[in-house]
């Protein structure tokens, strides 16, 4: 039991205006976490995903469940 545990804390996002997507780069692999609003398009970097650690604490941190979409 430690006395200073950092609180995982969730975040909230438009679930109705944007939705969450991962944008991949074709030629090195890259892969950014994010959201793109669905009305005009625009995509918000969050974090960048190195591995799957990331990927998970990305869906953790905004209570996202099951897979998310992925674009080139």
């Amino acid at each position: 039991m430690g006395l200073f545990n950092k609180k995982k804390e969730t975040r909230i996002y438009d679930h109705e205006n944007q939705k969450p997507l991962i944008r991949a780069s074709i030629c090195n692999g890259e892969q950014v976490a994010g959201f793109v609003d669905m009305q005009t398009g625009h995509f918000d970097e969050i974090m960048l995903i190195r591995d799957h650690a990331d990927l998970v604490e990305f869906k953790a941190t905004y209570g996202i469940e099951g897979d998310i979409d992925k674009t080139y």
